[in-house]
């Protein structure tokens, strides 16, 4: 697989039409979709099935597993190994503490907790090697072709994907409701004994919900220096309900807006 154009796009996203808008990104984003969250469809796409590194957009996978495996208030250990990585964590989980599941799932989607991802996965797997054949495994069930993970968290360039299946992982993802609930969320404040004033705030790294653009309901961000920086984003307005995609972006805040905004025009016929 890696290496290799698949010779077709995942199940739900057509690629059979060509762009249905004139949408110009300057500089050139390595990979992206414009797609409809409701039927797949897509509206616009740049190397959609050009296979490149995630980082932290592997998230997205963890997470599904995570809620398909545990329950929000099973709990999951916090190890030594999981605060050994650095990069974008929780930062302040207590070391030999069990956290609610619930937590550690904010903390992963939200500012992109590698030390979360970590436990989340241990709880699940009992290590993160074992945690990411589960993924795979996941992945192939999905018939997302171009994907690989060798981590939960995705700090290492073996967790590749390409635009096209980000956007048929992002239709399950967001119709699960415990995912759903937790990514539309700009900052949470949640119950945390281990903090003086028993509180935890996280905030979130995507920008179209820290900028308030107007409709944003999730996704999730990825940046190392192989993949750059990456955005999955939904936005919803009216009855329309949009997703995007964007790999190795110069800017992913401005051409994710750039791109709702000329699908949402072109749904209203302006």
């Amino acid at each position: 697989m890696r290496g290799q154009l698949p010779v077709q796009a995942p199940p739900g996203i057509s690629l059979t039409s060509p762009n249905a808008l004139n949408v110009h990104l300057r500089p050139k984003p390595g990979a992206a979709v414009l797609f409809d969250m409701d039927t797949g469809r897509v509206l616009w796409q740049l190397h959609a099935l050009r296979i490149r590194p995630i980082a932290s957009v592997t998230k997205m996978m963890t997470a599904l597993i995570v809620t398909e495996r545990l329950r929000d208030d099973d709990t999951a250990l916090i190890t030594r190994e999981a605060l050994h990585f650095h990069g974008s964590e929780v930062g302040v989980l207590p070391r030999g503490r069990r956290v609610p599941v619930r937590t550690l799932l904010y903390g992963a989607l939200l500012p992109s907790g590698n030390d979360a991802a970590i436990a989340l996965a241990d709880r699940v797997a009992g290590n993160d090697a074992d945690f990411a054949k589960l993924m795979n495994a996941r992945a192939r069930q999905l018939g997302l072709s171009c994907t690989h993970y060798a981590s939960s968290y995705g700090l290492q360039d073996g967790n590749k994907s390409c635009a096209a299946d980000m956007a048929s992982l992002a239709r399950v993802v967001m119709r699960v409701p415990r995912i759903a609930n937790v990514v539309r969320h700009e900052h949470v404040s949640l119950p945390f004994p281990w903090l003086k004033g028993g509180r935890l705030d996280l905030y979130s790294t995507n920008p179209l919900l820290r900028f308030g653009y107007r409709g944003t309901i999730g996704l999730k961000t990825g940046s190392t220096n192989a993949a750059g920086i990456c955005l999955v984003a939904v936005v919803h307005r009216e009855t329309h309900t949009l997703g995007v995609v964007l790999l190795h972006s110069p800017n992913i805040g401005a051409q994710a807006m750039q791109l709702f905004n000329a699908g949402f025009r072109a749904l209203r016929g302006v």
